[in-house]
C-alpha cells in the first residue's frame, strides 16, 4: 500500500494561482477540483491518500517540504492545467531536490499537451487523457515493484529519452466510479457567487460534449480527454454518462451530509427531457439549490419548467456572440434567434440566466460586433453576463487557424487568463483593443446600479456578500 499525496502547490511562478477545474483562468473564488477528487476516490480504495492544498490552506513550498521530511509520501499527484504548467514543474523540481526517489505524477490537460516539457527527470510521469484507469494500474505496478514504464496512457523518460505510450481506452461505465472523495476537503471553504448558499459542492454527471465549436475547451477533464483522443482518432471522444439512478444516489447522499448547493460541472448538463426530469425530481425532493451549463438549443418549454420548479438558481448559456455570421464561422450550431428564445423561456419560469460572451472567436469580429453583442445581451436583462476573450488553446481547430494566419501575438501560444488577457492580433483588431473593450465592458456592467442592487438583494449573509465582493475585485483587477 502506497502513501499518495494529491498536491495543489503554492504559487511559485507568477502572481496568481490557476483555477484547475475549468483550467483557463486564475482563481476568482475557491472551487473544488471535482476531477481530481474523483481520481482520489479511486486511489483511496487501495492506498492511503492525503490531500494538500497550499492555495486554500496557505503554506509555502518550504513549509510543505519541511513537513514532508517526516512524512512517508511515496507518490505525489498534481492536476496540471496550461496556466499552472511552469508552477507545477517548479514544485516537482523542489520535491525531487530533497526526495529524488519519490514519484511525481502530472495529470490534466496542461501536462497532457506539454508532456515533453513536464518530464523533468525519470521519476516524473505524465498521465494522459482520462486518468482513473491509468493511475490505478500505475500505482499497482509501483507498489509491487513491477515494470510500469510500458503501461498505456503515460509518458516518461527512459535513459533520458521521452517514451510516449499508446492511448488507454476510455472508460465504458462511469457508474462504476466511486463517489468523489469530498471528505478530503472542507465543503465550508467553497462558495459560488451565483448560488449564494453554502455548504456548496460541485458534481459531474457526464463527460465531454459532441459539438464542434472551433475554440472550445469546456473543462480541464474534457480538454485532457480530447487532446489524447484526437491524437489517435482525429475526432472528438464520445460522450459518457452516469445513469440518473447513480446521480440521484449521490445527490441524496450529499443532502444527508448537509450540502445545500450544487454546481454541476458537465460541459452540457441538459441532453434530453427524460434524463433532465429524473435528475430535477431528486433535486426538487431534497430542496438543494443548483446550477448548470447548457446550450441554448437544449432549452425547451418543458425543460425550462423543470428547472424552475426544482431549485435551479442559474443556467450558464455559452452564446459567445449575437452575430449569426460569427456563430456560423465558429461552428457554434446555434443562431441568435435561439438565444433569445432560450433566455425568454428560462425567464418565464424564473430561472436566472448567465450569458457567456467570448470576444474574438472569429476574424469576422470587429469593435462594432463586440459592442453590438454586449448591447444585445444587456437588453435581455439576464441575471449575469460573463465576458472573456477567446484563447487559441493548442489542440483546438482555432489554434491551428490562428497559427497558420499569424494571428498569435508572439507567434506561438502562451498560457493566459481569458478574463483579462489576449494573445490574439487580428489585422483589424489588436490584442490591446480587445483587452480594453473587455475591461470597459466588465467595469460598466458589474458596477452598474442595476447589477449591484439585483445581486445585493440575494445575499443571505454578510460573509457571502464579502466573498462575492472579493471575487469581483479579482475578476476586474486581478
Amino acid at each position: 500500500m502506497l502513501n499518495v499525496t494529491f498536491l495543489v502547490p503554492p504559487v511559485l511562478v507568477g502572481k496568481h494561482p490557476a483555477e484547475r477545474s475549468s483550467g483557463c483562468t486564475h482563481v476568482v473564488y475557491p472551487t473544488p477540483n471535482i476531477y481530481e477528487l474523483q481520481v482520489a476516490a479511486c486511489v483511496e480504495q487501495s492506498h492511503r491518500v492525503t490531500y494538500i492544498d497550499c492555495i486554500n490552506h496557505p503554506q509555502t513550498m518550504e513549509q510543505l517540504l519541511e513537513n514532508e521530511k517526516a512524512a512517508a509520501t511515496d507518490v505525489y499527484m498534481i492536476w496540471t492545467v496550461n496556466l499552472s504548467v511552469e508552477n507545477d514543474m517548479e514544485a516537482a523540481r523542489r520535491i525531487h531536490a530533497l526526495f529524488p526517489d519519490r514519484k511525481v505524477l502530472f495529470l490534466g490537460p496542461g501536462a497532457g499537451y506539454f508532456f515533453r516539457k513536464c518530464l523533468i527527470d525519470e521519476n516524473t510521469i505524465v498521465v494522459h487523457g482520462e486518468p482513473e484507469g491509468t493511475v490505478m494500474e500505475l500505482l499497482e505496478k509501483i507498489d509491487s515493484g513491477g515494470e510500469w514504464r510500458g503501461i498505456d496512457g503515460i509518458s516518461c523518460l527512459c535513459d533520458g529519452l521521452v517514451r510516449r505510450n499508446k492511448m488507454r481506452a476510455l472508460m465504458k461505465d462511469l457508474d462504476s466510479l466511486p463517489i468523489p472523495a469530498r471528505h478530503l476537503v472542507s465543503n465550508t471553504l467553497y462558495r459560488n457567487p451565483k448560488l449564494k448558499t453554502t455548504p456548496y459542492v460541485t458534481m459531474v454527471t457526464s463527460r465531454n460534449c459532441p459539438f464542434r465549436c472551433i475554440y472550445c475547451v469546456p473543462s480541464s477533464l474534457t480538454f485532457a480527454r480530447e487532446i489524447e483522443y484526437k491524437e489517435y482518432n482525429h475526432r472528438k471522444p464520445p460522450i459518457s454518462f452516469r445513469s440518473p439512478e447513480k446521480v440521484a444516489e449521490e445527490i441524496r447522499l450529499l443532502h444527508r451530509e448537509g450540502v445545500r448547493a450544487i454546481g454541476f460541472m458537465d460541459d452540457n448538463f441538459i441532453w434530453n427531457e427524460q434524463r433532465t426530469a429524473a435528475i430535477c425530481e431528486v433535486l426538487r425532493e431534497t430542496g438543494i439549490v443548483w446550477g448548470c451549463q447548457a446550450r441554448v438549443d437544449a432549452i425547451t418549454e418543458q425543460v425550462a419548467r423543470m428547472l424552475g420548479s426544482s431549485g435551479c438558481r442559474y443556467v450558464d448559456l455559452g452564446v459567445e456572440s449575437f452575430n449569426d455570421e460569427i456563430l456560423e464561422y465558429v461552428h457554434k450550431g446555434i443562431t441568435s434567434s435561439q438565444i433569445y428564445t432560450a433566455v425568454r423561456l428560462l425567464q418565464k419560469y424564473n430561472v436566472p440566466v448567465k450569458l457567456n460572451i467570448l470576444i474574438g472567436t472569429s476574424p469576422l469580429e470587429t469593435k462594432e460586433t463586440i459592442r453590438d453583442t454586449i448591447r444585445r445581451a444587456k437588453r435581455l436583462k439576464v441575471d449575469q453576463l460573463m465576458i472573456n476573450i477567446v484563447s487559441p488553446f493548442p489542440g483546438t481547430q482555432f489554434y491551428q487557424t490562428a497559427l497558420e494566419n499569424g494571428w498569435l501575438k508572439d507567434g506561438e501560444y502562451v498560457p493566459t487568463d481569458v478574463q483579462r488577457e489576449s494573445i490574439l492580433n487580428y489585422p483589424h483588431l489588436s490584442y490591446k483593443e480587445m483587452e480594453h473593450l473587455l475591461f470597459v465592458s466588465n467595469l460598466t456592467y458589474f458596477l452598474s446600479p442595476r447589477f449591484v442592487w439585483k445581486q445585493i438583494r440575494k445575499f443571505r449573509t454578510w460573509s457571502d456578500f464579502t466573498h462575492a465582493l472579493r471575487s469581483l475585485k479579482i475578476k476586474l483587477f486581478g
